[in-house]
């Protein structure tokens, strides 16, 4: 894992303060790649590429990056792994590049991001990219043409920001590299906030930052120096749409049993590939299903013991250490676990606004830069069991917006306008104050009430799914935004007849890569730890979506088809319980150790000066949250983060 950045400025520019100013970008990334730091640049062409180096494939200095291809044609930074990079490698061997006579010279490292350049001089971008197996993010400059391109792994698994500032294109792994360059303009975008306040991060294509954009998944884009300040409209060369409507069109017709030999081959594949390493490798272990397939499958491929890794909690609602503990056991892995107080928890807080750059509101950021803190004193790289929730219905959310909409659907169209209007009403809020002097009022009626208003007129699945997992249906900007679209979920089409696998589809195309793997990306790149995520391997990916609907839940139960390959390894007495999640009790600190520094980032007056919040309604949910009248933990945490991250954005 690395962290690229650079800039280009059409025009050309002065090398010797471009060099300076590329040093200051490519630095702010030393936490991705503390081993090495590379600079290329040509003034002339006004191109500049920087890259930080976190050394796993190829440790000697023949991966050293910014990497010039055989030929001289191609200048790429490189972020991530190509994890069939060897099989490629092969296929070059026996395709010489275009015009040549020959086939490839001698190889002068075994890097990935070798084998890349070579790819790219003999098929081209798009075609390299329909062929590499991985996650990854680059930047490639390309001398005959003087164009440069921009690309990103199919589900997002690693990062890449780009936008004009002043007349320069600048581009990196994390905004904090783009912050560097002298022309950077830090203008907040306003009509972005409203999207965080409904979500809790920032959906792609969008940033915080006007003029700055996040590259969709699965696409790559084209700069040439015609088009100063334009946005090319990225290129895809995967997308999830097009796995759902191929595995829905024809999917998988087999018997159960076949169905798990095949989820269980197409895993396993995918990891023996990403245990593929130089270094160390392990894996999380929270003793759930995902993480404990995962672990597993490494196992059974490995003839040594697995390190895993695990963080508890002394808050029984929030511990999952002890199931950890005991799959661990049954596997036989080399666990290392930790179990955590609230002020070790506590003590990470202050530091969010530097890792994620732009406000993010998911609280279980916190633990999840814990463990990937606890994994780094030992390993490199480590395997997670993300995605699994998204590819096989795992949310127990799922269930009930499925069941709000089953539910919405039996009311005719005129009484559900008629019943939304009553929602709406005063009459909710008036009745949850009586509630709450009168000792009645444990949870907020006036919140319950919005979401139904919400549920009754929403016209589509996804629709109400979003309206159902918004922490502020009416998010409380003091200025209304311009209204900008939710991003690219209306991409992920479902012809199952399924609601749920609506939802899964919206989630994997915008909570997966935008706070999902947003969130481990940074977590773990700020200890300097790779991060490799099998479940979502694109062969992976496009098997899950070809499984019918019956073998993802089955009999109210999520992940069927998950828990079967793992039934295959572990006793099911031992991952069978409610699923938790990876949370902290901030709800709890709010009231407590916690309300001070949260009582000055939220005082109304601060909040009137600042400008961007409305502050009767933050201060209303504030006063019910300390009351106990309404657990608001989750949407008062994303303001809270949001003012955090105001105090640091300079």
């Amino acid at each position: 894992m690395c962290g690229l950045t650079g800039f280009w400025q059409p025009s050309g520019f002065d090398g010797f303060a471009s060099d300076e100013a590329l040093a200051a970008m490519r630095d702010r990334l030393r936490h991705r790649g503390p081993d090495d730091a590379g600079s290329w640049l040509d003034p002339a062409a006004g191109i500049a590429l920087g890259h930080r180096r976190l050394s796993v494939v190829d440790l000697s200095p023949a991966g050293h990056q910014p990497m010039v291809s055989a030929s001289g044609r191609y200048v790429v930074v490189f972020n991530g792994e190509i994890y069939n990079h060897l099989t490629i490698r092969h296929q070059c061997r026996l395709a010489p590049p275009a015009g040549a006579g020959a086939g490839h010279p001698e190889w002068r490292g075994h890097s990935d991001t070798e084998t890349l350049l070579a790819a790219v001089e003999r098929w081209g971008v798009e075609a390299t990219l329909r062929t590499a197996v991985g996650m990854f993010a680059l930047a490639l400059w390309d001398r005959a043409e003087r164009t440069l391109t921009l690309a990103r792994d199919r589900m997002g698994e690693k990062p890449l920001y780009y936008g004009w500032q002043s007349g320069i294109l600048l581009f990196g792994s994390e905004l904090k590299a783009l912050r560097a360059h002298p022309a950077f303009q830090h203008d907040i975008d306003r009509d972005v906030l409203p999207l965080y306040l409904n979500r809790g991060y920032i959906p792609s294509p969008w940033c915080i930052w006007r003029g700055i954009r996040k590259l969709q998944p699965g696409c790559w884009v084209r700069f040439s120096g015609t088009e100063t300040g334009h946005f090319p409209v990225p290129t895809p060369y995967w997308t999830l749409s097009d796995a759902i409507e191929q595995g829905q069109a024809a999917p998988f017709a087999g018997r159960d049993y076949e169905a798990v030999d095949a989820l269980e081959q197409a895993l396993s594949n995918a990891i023996a590939g990403q245990m593929l390493a130089d270094v160390p490798v392990g894996a999380f272990l929270s003793g759930g299903i995902d993480s404990s397939t995962i672990v597993a499958l490494m196992q059974a491929r490995s003839g040594r013991p697995v390190k895993t890794f695990t963080i508890g909690f002394h808050e029984p609602r929030y511990n999952e250490a002890h199931h950890a503990k005991a799959v661990a056991a049954h596997l036989r892995t080399d666990h290392t676990e930790l179990y955590l107080t609230d002020a070790d928890a506590r003590q990470v807080i202050p530091a969010l606004p530097d890792i994620y750059d732009e406000p993010f509101g998911d609280v279980s950021a916190i633990p999840t830069h814990l463990v990937c803190r606890l994994a780094r004193q030992h390993v490199t790289v480590a395997l997670s069991g993300d995605g699994g929730d998204e590819l096989f219905g795992g949310y127990g959310r799922y269930s009930k917006a499925s069941g709000l909409w089953d539910l919405t659907r039996r009311v005719p169209g005129p009484a559900r306008t008629l019943a939304s209007g009553v929602l709406r009403s005063p009459v909710p809020r008036v009745l949850d104050r009586l509630g709450s002097k009168t000792g009645m009022g444990a949870t907020s009626l006036e919140a319950r009430s919005q979401l139904a208003a919400a549920a009754l007129t929403s016209p589509t699945v996804p629709e109400l799914y979003r309206r159902y997992t918004s922490q502020w249906l009416q998010p409380p900007v003091a200025v209304p935004g311009n209204g900008l679209d939710y991003g690219y979920g209306e991409q992920t089409p479902s012809r199952d007849g399924h609601a749920v696998s609506v939802m899964m589809a919206e989630d994997s195309v915008t909570y997966l890569p935008d706070d999902i793997l947003a969130k481990v990306d940074r977590a773990a790149m700020a200890v300097s730890l790779e991060t490799r995520v099998p479940l979502l391997d694109h062969v992976v990916v496009t098997l899950a979506w070809r499984m019918p609907h019956r073998l993802r839940r089955r009999d109210g139960h999520p992940k069927w088809l998950l828990r079967q390959v793992l039934a295959r390894h572990v006793p099911e007495a031992l991952v069978t319980r409610p699923k938790m999640g990876f949370g902290v009790p901030v709800d709890e600190w709010l009231r407590g150790s916690l309300r001070p520094w949260a009582d000055a980032l939220l005082e109304p007056n601060r909040l009137i000066r600042e400008g961007y919040l409305d502050p009767e309604a933050v201060t209303r949910r504030w006063k019910q949250h300390v009351q106990g009248r309404h657990n608001w933990r989750d949407s008062l945490w994303l303001v809270l983060m949001w003012q955090a991250w105001m105090e640091r954005r300079t």
